[in-house]
């Protein structure tokens, strides 16, 4: 028994020296770690110690959840920020559920975050109901000279005043928003030293025309709006929605990603610094809901500018849409990396592509093809080609190989064109599980 208690008194005592190991580091690096930790989290450390008891009031950081009740009226939020004593906020992060938001409510809590100079603002209204009114963005939110990071998600209204201006944001992501005429433009234009924008627009908005033109932005991503999800019972005319048109004047882009419904994209200007491009086409089949869509010249059209790309990854549905077309891209002079997703309906992509890529290094293919479709569109032989596609190429992988004819033929036109290769190559081929 003594025995027992003794063990007891020495784990004690050697738990102690780990309270006061951690409790004893600099206060400023007690602050970074707490930083990481949800705001909830934070604050309950303050029963650990005295020591504790105010730490959490120092983190540059909030994170405000009306899913957990965490703020439930001005008043509360008010007294929240009297015991919080950062002297400036880098991150604030607001997420409240629409059906029970209270417009005043959300102004007061994002006016008291922006006047703290806050770094990272991360607004999310969530909804589920498209009748709600869309919440305006506090107009001091346009006003926050210190802001370097802003997301927004969900049902917000965009519409800046005429004058107010970004001067240090340089990363901004809006998703699934709600904008007025050209408001859109009129937010870009106040952001002169923008270099990562993330885009989703969402189908039910009514905007069908967008503009970006951010001389400074680096990275570009653009989301459309998951047609699986659109509603095409409502009132909304889908090839309306759809049919969107968006111009882009970004010639500094380094890092361009799509993914989605593709509409009319024009690049106002050539890629000349273009790196990785990421390509995820998605569309509905024709007569599933409505009539024929066919935009394959749109797809090569959008690839053609693309052109000076090193790293492609390219993606599509299965959709027979695709099969047409008559455009094919241009010369690919540049490209080092492809990952093509290839199916039944995209393989002379895949050909034309390599066709037109001299300087492939590193080739990636993963057949998504369905046994039970029709393989119409499947590898043609190819004759001889000047452009020796294999000349460089060091690497080929094909996954999810199924054995079909077609692939066969692919797999020898790569490993013929192999041999007149100077330089071993690698070869990999993963077989797929029935």
């Amino acid at each position: 028994m003594a025995e027992s208690k003794s063990k007891r008194q020495k784990l004690s005592a050697e738990n102690d020296a780990v309270v006061d190991r951690i409790s004893n580091l600099p206060e400023c690096l007690l602050i970074h770690i707490l930083y990481f930790l949800p705001t909830k989290e934070s604050m309950a450390t303050s029963i650990l110690s005295k020591r504790w008891k105010l730490l959490w009031s120092l983190v540059p950081k909030l994170e405000i959840n009306k899913l957990e009740l965490f703020c439930e009226s001005a008043d509360h939020f008010s007294r929240f920020l009297d015991l919080h004593k950062a002297p400036y906020l880098r991150t604030c992060r607001i997420t409240y559920d629409f059906a029970d938001c209270c417009s005043d409510l959300v102004d007061t809590w994002v006016n008291h975050v922006a006047a703290r100079e806050v770094e990272e603002l991360d607004l999310v209204i969530n909804r589920d109901n498209d009748e709600w009114k869309p919440l305006e963005l506090p107009h001091r939110v346009y006003y926050c000279k210190t802001l370097v990071v802003l997301k927004l998600l969900g049902r917000i209204m965009i519409d800046p005043p005429p004058s107010f201006q970004f001067p240090s944001l340089k990363k901004l992501g809006l998703f699934r928003l709600a904008y007025k005429s050209d408001s859109f433009f009129r937010l870009l234009s106040g952001c002169p030293v923008l270099e990562d924008l993330s885009f989703e627009r969402e189908y039910s908005e009514g905007v069908n025309h967008y503009k970006i033109c951010v001389p400074t932005l680096k990275r570009l991503s653009i989301f459309q709006y998951d047609f699986d999800q659109f509603d095409y019972d409502n009132e909304i005319n889908p090839d309306d929605e759809l049919n969107y048109k968006l111009e882009i004047n970004a010639p500094a882009i380094e890092y361009f990603q799509f993914n989605g419904h593709l509409g009319d994209i024009i690049f106002l200007k050539e890629l000349d610094n273009l790196v990785h491009a990421d390509i995820n086409i998605c569309t509905f089949e024709a007569g599933e809901h409505g009539e024929e869509e066919c935009y394959a010249d749109r797809v090569f059209k959008l690839l053609d500018a693309l052109y000076n790309a090193k790293f492609l990854s390219f993606s599509s549905g299965y959709s027979k849409c695709l099969s047409n077309g008559c455009t094919y891209p241009s010369l690919f002079q540049n490209l080092e990396q492809l990952d093509f997703i290839v199916n039944a309906w995209n393989w002379h992509m895949l050909q034309a592509l390599l066709k037109n890529s001299p300087n492939l290094k590193v080739l990636d293919v993963t057949n998504e093809s369905c046994r039970s479709l029709p393989h119409k569109l499947c590898w043609k032989k190819s004759p001889a080609d000047p452009v020796c596609l294999s000349s460089h190429l060091e690497t080929f992988y094909f996954n999810k190989v199924k054995g079909l004819e077609h692939e066969i033929e692919f797999v020898k036109y790569i490993l013929k064109e192999a041999r007149v290769s100077k330089r071993p190559m690698t070869c990999l081929l993963t077989v797929n599980k029935v």
